[in-house]
């Protein structure tokens, strides 16, 4: 079992970096298959190393909804868009919960997580913006609802005093500010998701939380 959970991470991790290289050279077609099979890959490397601790069960649930908000926002339509925000919400709070079922340690320096939510939450008055002339009013207050409830997975990953998932949270959020940025400055149209940044720096957070909740079972 162990071998095998060694070949999907190696399998998951070279379909991660063919999506970056596909997003380098604009092979969207590829990328569209690519970006949501990475968390295929990290779903089936959970469930072949944990032992259906409930911890585990809402790591796959949040990264199956990451595979549906990846999905969701193929394409350029704002309707996507939003769809692909309110699959990512839902995936955000399941990351919460397996950080609660995790246990929260509460080192001295996990406490900062407060303070890089308050900082990452500086760009927000552009994003909202940005979002109300894509989508107006209800656009905007969907994002305004996703960035609290990203900035609870971010405080809960680092209170749990894993330094991987405290890392892994705080890299995915920066990939959604890189997104949010670029919502604020193209806001009369969806953001541009293929992005090499964003795309790194998306799959290497949640690899990291996932590395860092199955080191933490």
């Amino acid at each position: 079992m162990q071998s095998i959970a060694v070949l999907v991470a190696l399998l998951t991790a070279a379909d991660a970096v063919t999506d970056w290289t596909c997003v380098w050279t604009g092979r969207r077609r590829i990328h569209y298959v690519t970006k949501p099979l990475v968390m295929v890959g990290l779903m089936l490397l959970v469930g072949l190393v944990s032992e259906g601790e409930p911890a585990a069960w809402w790591l796959v649930v949040a990264l199956f909804f990451g595979m549906l908000g990846d999905i969701s926002m193929i394409g350029s339509s704002a309707r996507r868009f939003l769809g692909g925000v309110g699959l990512f919400f839902v995936g955000h709070l399941a990351y919460a919960a397996a950080f609660l079922a995790l246990g929260l340690d509460t080192p001295a320096w996990s406490w900062l997580g407060f303070a890089v939510a308050v900082v990452l939450a500086i760009p927000m008055g552009r994003v909202l913006r940005g979002a109300r002339e894509m989508g107006g009013v209800p656009m905007a207050a969907a994002l305004a609802a996703y960035s609290l409830v990203i900035a609870t997975m971010l405080v809960l990953g680092w209170l749990t005093g894993s330094v991987w998932i405290a890392v892994g949270a705080l890299i995915f959020v920066v990939s959604d500010t890189l997104i949010g940025l670029n919502l604020a400055e193209h806001g009369n149209e969806p953001p541009r998701l293929a992005n090499l940044q964003i795309m790194v720096t998306y799959h290497v957070g949640q690899a990291l939380i996932t590395a860092g909740v199955l080191l933490a079972l």
